[in-house]
């Protein structure tokens, strides 16, 4: 469990992956999501799930042309795990009856294709 813990652990990894399940975005759009991230964190994450091969970066063109990131077919592997995790987290909702509601930039309410 480490190994998985150390590759979509964290605060933010799961919600980019859960982004990126539906289709590639560059920067500014995963920012624009509105989730409290800031755009050091966000860099710090993507370059973290790059590294172990669950996202792909693409630059388009010469600065200031936008970077896409995308899931990389390995990424797309732990769709499945993002899916029983986003499924779990609207159960706990019910269970909860809505107290731990997250704010509408977090809300994960489509299932991973």
């Amino acid at each position: 469990m480490a190994a998985a813990f150390a590759a979509i652990g964290g605060k933010w990894k799961l919600t980019l992956l859960y982004w990126l399940a539906h289709g590639e975005c560059h920067f500014a759009g995963l920012r624009r999501r509105g989730a409290p991230i800031t755009p050091k964190v966000l860099a710090e994450q993507l370059r973290e799930l790059e590294a172990d091969g669950l996202v792909e970066r693409d630059e388009t063109g010469p600065v200031p042309a936008p970077v896409i990131y995308r899931l990389t077919p390995y990424g797309k592997t732990v769709l499945p795990v993002v899916e029983h995790v986003r499924a779990w987290g609207e159960a706990h909702l019910e269970h909860t009856h809505g107290e731990t509601a997250p704010g509408a930039a977090m809300a994960c309410a489509d299932a991973v294709a």
